[in-house]
């Protein structure tokens, strides 16, 4: 009983730690999963905690069950609309990207190490692919707001490309191990079945979940529990079959998310807790199995091979790759840059040595150390990067929070709260004669909250910075409700100057358009609409951000409809911005 009290109180001081820890995450500029891994580095043995854990095989089975739960929340979250502009891309990436990353990297590693080159290659398909959990995390917490084309090709790289890198680590351990069996075909094989039971076990069952979802009613907490007690058997029963599991449960887990019911929201609340209880216990476990001092054998060999990742390998995989879909300069080097590596490759490293590899702890130091300096170094720059790439978008107008009562199986209200700010025009008025603004009808106010109380509605109330205001509204006036009440930090000149200073129809004729500024448009553009005249300009699925430039103007677009088309496009003079180049 003592053991077991032990180890009760071990495991909650330290994932106490870590969240206690993700307060100065920010402040420090540093990764929040790094954080959690230094916790465990610290409590490891060459810490001050001296707790000694070299246990791979309980290890692995913790990265593996936290990497499903990690998958499973990011595919809830993950909007299908971002498969229109980036799911080809992303493809490409998560396969030939993989390939080629480990091709140049394990030449590199072979020379570097100075080791047999099946050893080099598979320390290189260890590392060789970007990992959901870091990704997901540091995009979505950073603070940056992505142009939607990289964050969806990121996104969907990091949680498709896994059956890949496994596959490549299991044939070339069968290739070290039992030379006689490796072979192109068995190779081949063993892809087509990885990839093919993956996405078929995804697709059923998260048909099936989704169908659960709508049909039962449950106490609220339960429905997270079947969504994650279904990911976890779908995990399984691909893995079983020789398909991927980890691909199964993200490709679940979209279409469970964007299937949304009454249940939903219970889900997604549930779920954000359970993911960040999986990377922070599978990250201070990985941190605790390593040892620090055994990382400093190999620290010189392990940095050569971080920037060699970083700055060539990963950069020329993905040139090479996203070539066909015209990417800009910027947009590709970002791509190459946010390759991070986490506890994917960590785990990975885990499978050598528990099948007896030769030098396989070799492998996994390495391994850990390119880790910590992708966390530490690329993890730690995105909001650097994003903004001197210019793949950044100015703040959005957006409410406070946001809710929906859903009043039927199919059928939901939208709430949102908004906040008033000093000197914005909601301050002295009364939520009625805002809301009086709009549409008859389309926008109403419900409540109104003054330090954490609920205010009377009557004709005399009027507002103070602070005040907390619900509105039962639709989504196409959420951006108008921010905009009255200084809700977001918008930077109306930084707008501007992204994108531009006129708003301009997307079904108006080019021709007019030029006739009214004074620029050429090149044949049979002046009678198109343009929308249409942007789209065949750029040659790719625009995204908001996207700009092209004519005869010196630049058009842009501002926003996008729910059906992919351009719902707004803005106009930059060349009197106020050059024409930028890409």
């Amino acid at each position: 009983m003592t053991t077991i009290s032990t180890l009760f109180l071990l495991a909650g001081l330290l994932l106490f730690i870590s969240v206690l820890a993700s307060t100065v995450s920010a402040r420090l500029g540093l990764p929040l999963l790094l954080l959690f891994l230094g916790v465990g580095m610290l409590a490891g043995e060459d810490g001050p905690g001296g707790i000694l854990f070299s246990d791979f095989f309980t290890a692995n089975f913790v990265g593996q069950l936290a990497l499903a739960v990690i998958l499973l929340d990011g595919g809830l979250r993950t909007d299908a609309a971002t498969f229109r502009v980036a799911l080809k891309p992303a493809a490409v990436l998560a396969t030939w990207g993989v390939i080629g990353t480990v091709a140049l990297l394990g030449v590199f590693a072979t020379w570097v190490l100075d080791v047999d080159w099946r050893l080099g290659l598979l320390l290189a398909a260890i590392v060789g692919s970007t990992d959901a959990a870091a990704v997901f995390a540091l995009l979505r917490h950073s603070g940056v707001r992505l142009n939607e084309r990289v964050k969806s090709t990121l996104e969907i790289e990091s949680g498709s490309n896994d059956p890949m890198a496994i596959l490549l680590v299991t044939v070339l351990v069968e290739i070290l191990l039992h030379p006689e069996r490796a072979g192109v075909a068995a190779f081949a094989v063993l892809l087509l079945k990885q990839a093919g039971i993956g996405l078929l076990f995804g697709l059923v069952g998260g048909k099936i979940l989704a169908a659960l979802l709508r049909r039962l009613n449950l106490a609220e907490g339960l429905y997270a529990l079947l969504i994650l007690s279904g990911g976890l058997l779908i995990v399984g029963a691909a893995n079983l079959l020789d398909g991927s599991g980890l691909l199964a449960v993200y490709i679940a887990g979209v279409i469970v998310g964007n299937r949304r019911s009454h249940a939903t929201e219970h889900v997604l609340r549930v779920m954000d807790g359970l993911a960040w209880l999986a990377q922070a216990g599978m990250f201070v476990v990985l941190g605790l199995l390593v040892t620090p001092s055994h990382l400093a054998d190999h620290a010189w060999e392990a940095l050569a091979m971080a920037l060699f990742l970083m700055l060539v390998a990963r950069p020329l995989a993905v040139m090479i790759g996203l070539l066909p879909f015209r990417y800009t300069r910027n947009e590709l080097a970002f791509v190459s840059w946010v390759g991070l590596r986490g506890a994917v490759p960590v785990v990975l490293a885990i499978f050598p040595v528990v099948m007896g590899v030769p030098d396989s702890r070799l492998l996994f130091d390495v391994a850990f150390s390119v880790v910590l300096l992708s966390l530490l170094v690329q993890g730690a720059t995105i909001p650097a990067a994003a903004r001197l790439l210019k793949v950044e978008l100015p703040p959005a107008d957006e409410p406070h929070d946001r809710r929906e009562v859903w009043v039927g199986e199919e059928a939901a209200l939208p709430l949102f709260e908004y906040r008033v700010a000093a000197g914005s025009a909601a301050e002295g008025r009364h939520p009625d004669d805002l809301a009086a603004e709009f549409a008859s009808g389309e926008v109403r106010c419900i409540a109104a909250v003054r330090d954490g109380k609920a205010l009377e509605m009557g004709g005399e109330l009027r507002l103070r910075p602070g005040d907390g205001v619900w509105f039962l509204a639709p989504e196409t006036t959420v951006e108008r409700l921010a905009r009255l009440f200084g809700a977001a930090t918008l930077d109306i000149g930084r707008n501007l100057s992204f994108f531009g200073e006129f708003a301009v129809a997307p079904d108006c004729l080019a021709g007019d358009l030029a006739a009214a500024y004074g620029f050429a448009l090149a044949d049979g553009e002046a009678g198109q609409r343009l929308d249409v005249v942007l789209l065949e300009r750029l040659g790719r699925p625009a995204v908001v951000g996207d700009r092209v430039g004519i005869a010196g103007f630049v058009l842009v677009v501002r926003a996008m409809g729910d059906d992919g088309r351009i719902a707004g496009i803005g106009l930059k003079c060349p009197v106020a911005l050059p024409l930028l180049e890409d």
